[in-house]
């Protein structure tokens, strides 16, 4: 596996660095930009153009990481070379949340082959719905493949993501998969929070799929605001601070819902992920402590059982979590790094979604305020 990073933190230092590059030299490129790349027409064809007869996987983000390095506003491009692994992308545009069952099924289709090993998932970060993007891959794919990924950032302001489609243009709406195949390829991934529940637990009354309007029999927004106190006038921002713990039912693993909307008419709360009727919910909270050290859990869960020695890692963190560390947010980014050797090439964002597989769990989920891993390797021929 060759790899090449490189760096840019303007429009201008992109043009001229990329000026003598050859896309074309390598299989596959990762591009994690802020969302300004993306928005302007001309900027966004130039991109197109120059990665033109090539394969990217690439979003808009909240926070981008390089190497070990966090950045804001900058344009980070990892571009590999394979020496054995075929790899196949797959693109499906929604046109709403609706549609986030079928486009799983569609990527996952596409991709299933005998000798897949893993499929990398950036979807778009707003309007699809992930807990059933994920049942759709999940349906389709087979257990023993491994499945990570995210959902596309825009600087924390739930508008507008962009993610690459089959032509390598950033555009809205758009999820994205590639799949890795061959015996010679690997890879591990893990996930972990760091939030900590407090209170009692809470029956969802009334709720459809990623939208909730009754818990405890009560509007949904008028008894989260009750918990929130004075930081409630800071809504949906404040949101960030205090997700949800939810558990499907008393046998379950718990899975994090961060609340990416509210609607003051209904009283309702609309989640990255579903939150069936009869789940229960406790508020969660942190500290720039814990989240540092969940992330370094993370690493740890993966270094503490690699099964190869690992040559790419992609680091996908929650939004919030870079709103609760605001300028240690590097602090995190190094707990991870540090585990690992030198020799390990860094990339990925902070992400609107997580998507991971659980500990001890077969099946791939949506996750929110995680630190999410995932290793590539490849043997040598």
């Amino acid at each position: 596996m060759n790899i090449k990073q490189q760096q840019f933190h303007n429009p201008e230092d992109l043009w001229s660095g990329l000026s003598t590059f050859n896309a074309t030299d390598f299989d596959i490129h990762f591009i994690f930009a802020d969302k300004l790349y993306f928005e302007d027409e001309k900027l966004n064809e130039k991109i197109q153009s120059l990665f033109k007869n090539s394969v990217i996987m690439g979003c808009s983000t909240s926070g981008e990481i390089h190497g070990s390095t966090f950045r804001e506003n900058s344009f980070s491009l990892t571009s590999i070379k394979f020496e054995n692994t075929k790899i196949r992308k797959s693109t499906f545009i929604i046109q709403d949340s609706n549609d986030s069952l079928k486009a799983g099924q569609s990527i996952a289709s596409n991709l299933k082959e005998d000798n897949l090993k893993h499929v990398f998932i950036l979807s778009e970060g707003i309007n699809v719905n992930g807990s059933n993007l994920l049942q759709g891959v999940n349906s389709v794919l087979d257990r023993n493949v491994n499945v990570s990924g995210g959902l596309a950032g825009d600087n924390a302001t739930f508008y507008k993501t962009y993610v690459a489609d089959e032509n390598n243009r950033f555009i809205p709406n758009c999820i994205s998969a590639i799949g890795f195949y061959g015996d010679n390829f690997n890879s591990e991934s893990s996930s972990y929070g760091g939030w900590d529940s407090f209170g009692i637990d809470r029956l969802v009354t009334k709720s459809i799929q990623n939208i909730v309007y009754e818990i405890d029999h009560k509007p949904a927004l008028d008894l989260y605001k009750s918990y929130l106190g004075d930081k409630s006038k800071d809504l949906p921002g404040a949101a960030m601070y205090f997700p949800l713990e939810m558990r499907e039912n008393e046998y379950t693993e718990p899975l994090v819902r961060t609340i990416l909307g509210i609607n003051e008419e209904d009283k309702s709360l609309t989640f990255a992920g579903n939150v069936p009727e009869n789940s229960f919910v406790r508020l969660m909270k942190t500290n720039v402590n814990r989240v540092i050290e969940g992330a370094n859990k993370s690493a740890r869960l993966l270094t503490d059982n690699l099964n190869s020695v690992p040559e790419f890692a992609i680091l996908v963190s929650c939004v919030g979590r870079k709103i609760v560390l605001n300028q240690l947010t590097q602090d995190e980014v190094e707990a991870v790094t540090e585990n690992f050797d030198s020799t390990v090439a860094f990339s990925g964002f902070y992400s609107n979604g997580e998507i991971s597989k659980m500990k001890f769990v077969d099946s791939c989920k949506l996750h929110n305020q995680t630190m999410t891993i995932t290793l590539f390797s490849e043997k040598n021929s």
